[in-house]
């Protein structure tokens, strides 16, 4: 089974707008092309679909395959590349429970489309990211529904004594999905082993996919905290694979900003050495669009043909230690600047067609009585403040705690002094703490002036009532450090 290394997702963190869009705001007909462009030229052996929070296109693989026909006839679409779905999580997405059902349904109908093309039978959607896991039988429920409800009922008669469901509207193929959990928090990923473990007791199979996030763990439990639980969580999955034989091929969901991942192309090989036993990473929309096509291409490459090795040993006792006592110092500074980032965040641009997860239409970003905007918004007010969001929780690290941050996140440094290099520790928003914690760790770092001006403007306009200015100041900085948030 090969398995992708590069998954093209629908993340909408870029700051310059794609050459191929019709808008600034991506939708429809543009993520179809994107799709292509990520195939075609960037060299993406994988493409997320979302169809969480927008509007469904259930014909996504029928247009592919007509539109781009050169392409796809010497690049089989669910085996040369991939076209991977993610869908609602019926636990949590309430009001978009159903949406879930209308997905599987459209796999079948993708698959006859694929058998006409191919004159053979091609299978080009057989796998489905579930968000927000948190047990197996969120996975379970997936694979059943689709075995047994979807495939299952083709050999039931339409009507006492009539045809069957199969003979009266052909075969339902594939026979069956894989699903992939995808874990969000500091909780999923240290039981992200166990379920998956619980989910695969009763299957035969040889492979399986994990996702593990980093923007949300991150936005909820701070920069260090997602690095280190993402470690264990990789090792955790290391000892699986070894005591039950499954090959687990574990996908890493990362964005450009530091506080997302950092992988971006200029970071990819470094990134590569520090999580070796990844096999998938998520080439998000900055990465995609906010550098040059040619050093994206080389990303790619680099990332589609390092070696995959183990996962690296992490002192888990110690990771549990620290991030409580991080995570109660980010906590308390991303409550206080709550109001600030929620204003700011009015004035991020959107890139994506997408339905707001608040209220009626799923679910909103809480830390206990506060509500905040996604992460890419988040990331990007706290930036526009002055105030990147890595350098938050700084002041719960003790030097022994940084002595083994250092040891465990090689890059945690690099991610700091860039955070810093966009900082304005001049802002009235700029936690003292910080400030302390950064002379007392010694950390320094030249301000990049571009970006230090724009942040100053856009903190002026806000002042001033100019609320007009803003959202322009806003994609001027994000340009600045080629990513949104």
């Amino acid at each position: 089974m090969r398995i992708p290394r590069c998954m093209s997702t629908q993340h909408p963190d870029n700051a310059s707008v794609p050459f191929f869009a019709s808008s600034q705001v991506l939708a429809g007909e543009d993520e179809i092309r994107e799709a292509y462009y990520a195939y075609s030229h960037l060299g993406c052996d994988e493409q997320m679909w979302d169809v969480e929070g927008k509007e469904i296109d259930a014909f996504v693989v029928k247009k592919l395959l007509s539109y781009f026909e050169p392409f796809f006839r010497t690049h089989t679409l669910g085996e040369d590349v991939r076209l991977t779905l993610r869908v609602p999580n019926p636990a949590v997405e309430t009001a978009e429970a159903k949406v879930l059902l209308e997905t599987l349904e459209s796999i079948p109908r993708s698959y006859d489309a694929a058998r006409l093309f191919y004159g053979r039978e091609v299978a080009p959607i057989f796998e489905v990211i579930l968000p927000m896991t948190t047990s197996a039988a969120d996975i379970d429920r997936i694979f059943r529904y689709y075995a047994d409800f979807i495939v299952g009922r083709q050999n039931l008669p339409v009507r006492p004594g009539d045809v069957t469901v199969a003979e009266w509207i052909g075969p339902t193929k594939p026979e069956r999905i894989e699903v992939i959990p995808l874990f969000e928090d500091v909780e999923g990923m240290f039981n992200a082993a166990a379920v998956v473990e619980e989910y695969l007791r009763d299957k035969e199979v040889s492979d399986q996919r994990v996702f593990l996030a980093r923007s949300d763990t991150a936005m909820n439990f701070g920069l260090v905290s997602a690095a280190l639980a993402n470690k264990v969580a990789l090792r955790r999955l290391g000892a699986l694979a070894e005591r039950t034989g499954v090959r687990i091929h574990p996908i890493l969901g990362m964005g450009s900003a530091p506080f997302r991942g950092g992988l971006r192309p200029d970071t990819a090989e470094r990134v590569g050495r520090e999580y070796p036993s990844v096999v998938t990473f998520t080439i998000q929309s900055a990465f995609k669009y906010d550098y040059p096509p040619s050093e994206v291409q080389r990303a790619v490459e680099h990332l589609k043909s390092r070696e995959i090795g183990r996962p690296t040993p992490i002192d888990e006792e110690r990771v549990r230690d620290l991030i409580e006592r991080y995570g109660a110092a980010y906590r308390d500074q991303v409550t206080a600047l709550a109001p600030a980032i929620n204003r700011v965040a009015a004035f991020v641009p959107r890139r994506r067609a997408r339905k707001l997860h608040v209220g009626l239409f799923g679910y909103a970003r809480q830390m206990g009585a506060v509500s905040l905007p996604r992460a890419i918004s988040f990331t990007c007010a706290l930036y526009s403040l002055g105030v990147p969001p890595e350098l938050l929780g700084l002041d719960g690290l003790t030097t022994d705690d940084l002595a083994f941050v250092r040891e465990s996140y090689p890059s945690f440094d690099a991610k700091v002094t860039e955070a810093l290099s966009h900082a304005d520790l001049g802002s009235p928003h700029f936690p003292e703490p910080i400030r302390r914690a950064l002379v007392r760790l010694g950390y320094d770092a030249e301000p990049d002036d571009t970006h230090a001006k724009l942040v100053r403007r856009i903190r002026e306009a806000l002042a001033a009532g100019q609320d007009s200015l803003v959202p322009d100041l806003v994609v001027q900085a994000a340009l600045v450090r080629r990513f949104l948030g």
